[in-house]
């Protein structure tokens, strides 16, 4: 017999099975010696009050053993004489759209500017050593985009725009554990992400399809109003475009306004990652000194307000986790967040951002919201020695204008460097941030205390720039066979809902195929 229930539990029967098997034989009747399997199919974590409990769907099997229907699989099939697609980036959106394309019986030609995945970490590492920073391999850049090596959460709101199911369930055939399709909130993490992503690739190159690295795109090839292909390293690669180039390919859109391709400024938002010792956070958020013990994760948050009619909110917060360097080219300094599977780090930390318009920045250069972020970013270099040593300052004293004299140990592993926020930061982010720090410290006591410190600056948040397309076909909205997808081109935020866009343009650009 197999049932299913909603239970809510204290984290120590939720621990493992065993006991999770007594608790329910318990409350539900039935001899815990027939029970063959408990699999949770959804879980949570209520930190609301000062019992924390655990909600969990959970599917038993009495008498019989638990079925092998883990996750779905997809078939991929061999489309190696298919006719070709030409997918500009190996990102999420990138690499979900080649999938998607196998799938709908096409060829993709995989292109990306940066090393794979492996290679790419020793790039990463340099960064640290050296205080240099590959422009084309880095971070952002590099197979698995800007969420293989800052962070790999799988977390999005976005609810209307695809089958977020089915990504997660690929996310597992590809090697990902199964507790992603359970949790509120998975997380892949930065440790175990490579190899999900190195599988990707794989099952692209047995299709047939192909993959290139250090293949950097430099122009469109348009024929008749309508895109036929690309150059990319000084060779010509014929098809319609999906183009998933990642929210900081500036060249890209620099490109595109010189080619007169229709873009637009899109707002984003701007701050500081916030870091705290990761047992202060669990000790505000599970109300207990103690923390969060043997059976609790490191603890979340999630703070919002509004602040002269902007939001203040924390962004792809990291508990257990570490700031990173995020920067793409020679003088600039940006900073991100990423955690490993285990959460087990000593800080936790958050972007805090102010939401910036382009009604916010002077002028009408439809690329002046990326020329802001560069000139802050160019900004922070200069006040971090032009290295990669970050400016910061305690918490407390940056909301009460004060330079701080020493600062905490950190995770960021180029180095901190003691910095009066308060005065150089740009005020209409600066001030919004002091208030919203104010009000989240009023939320959560002890949140607001000179244990964190504010590493600068977080610029990255998303697109600068949406890359108009027509809503009903997903190309551009001006020239045939070309398909903007993902962060890159504005319509998507995190790995998710980027590989949700991605399997949304393949599937568009396979109807034009078929229509042509």
């Amino acid at each position: 017999m197999t049932s299913e229930y909603q239970i809510r539990v204290l984290p120590q029967v939720a621990a493992n099975e065993q006991s999770l098997k007594a608790w329910l034989a318990d409350e539900y009747g039935f001899d815990m010696r027939t029970c063959k399997g408990v699999r949770i199919l959804k879980r949570s974590i209520d930190a609301r009050q000062r019992t924390i409990f655990v909600n969990l769907k959970v599917r038993v099997y009495v008498g019989e053993e638990p079925a092998d229907d883990e996750f779905v699989r997809t078939e991929y099939g061999d489309v190696s004489d298919r006719p070709q697609v030409i997918v500009v980036g190996a990102g999420p959106g990138g690499l979900f759209a080649a999938l998607r394309l196998i799938e709908l019986g096409f060829r993709p030609i995989v292109l990306e500017r940066g090393k794979n995945v492996h290679d790419r970490k020793r790039d990463l590492a340099e960064i640290s050593r050296t205080q240099q920073v590959d422009a084309e391999s880095n971070y952002c850049f590099g197979e698995g985009g800007a969420g293989a090596y800052s962070d790999g959460k799988l977390y999005t709101r976005s609810k209307k725009r695809g089958n977020i199911d089915k990504i997660l369930n690929v996310f597992c055939q590809h090697g990902a554990s199964t507790a992603i399709l359970a949790d509120a909130h998975p997380h892949i993490g930065t440790d175990r992400l490579p190899k999900v992503i190195e599988n990707m690739r794989n099952t692209i190159l047995r299709c047939g399809g192909e993959v290139h690295f250090q293949t950097k795109m430099t122009q469109l090839v348009v024929s008749a109003n309508s895109v036929v292909g690309c150059i990319a390293a000084d060779k010509e690669y014929r098809g319609p475009v999906i183009l998933a180039t990642g929210h900081s390919a500036r060249d890209v859109y620099r490109y595109l306004a010189e080619a007169k391709i229709e873009i637009e400024a899109k707002g984003i938002a701007v701050g500081v990652r916030l870091e705290h010792p990761s047992q202060l956070i669990d000790q505000i958020q599970y109300h207990s000194r103690q923390g969060r013990g043997k059976f609790l994760p490191a603890a979340e948050y999630s703070f919002v307000t509004q602040v002269d009619g902007r939001g203040v909110y924390s962004f792809c917060m990291c508990p257990g986790g570490f700031v990173i360097p995020a920067a793409t080219g020679p003088e600039q300094i940006v900073v991100n967040g990423m955690s490993p599977a285990n959460r087990g780090t000593a800080w936790s930390n958050s972007g805090m951002v102010v939401e910036t318009r382009p009604e916010d920045i002077e002028g009408d250069d439809i690329l002046r919201v990326m020329h802001f972020q560069e000139e802050l970013e160019r900004l922070c270099w200069q006040q971090g020695n032009r290295k990669q040593t970050a400016p910061s300052q305690r918490m407390a004293d940056f909301v009460n204008n004060r330079l701080s004299y020493d600062l905490p140990r950190s995770s960021y592993a180029p180095g901190l460097i003691s910095s009066p926020l308060h005065f150089w930061l740009p005020p209409m982010i600066g001030r919004r941030l002091q208030e919203g720090f104010k009000a989240f410290g009023r939320q959560a006591h002890g949140f607001l205390t000179n244990e964190a410190v504010l590493i600068a600056v977080e610029t990255r948040t998303s697109s600068p720039v949406r890359i108009v397309r027509c809503p009903d076909t997903l190309q551009h909205i001006r020239i045939a066979g070309l398909f903007p997808c993902g962060e890159g081109a504005g319509y998507a935020g995190g790995i998710v809902s980027a590989g949700v866009d991605g399997e949304r343009c393949a599937e568009m650009c396979a109807q034009y195929l078929q229509q042509s």
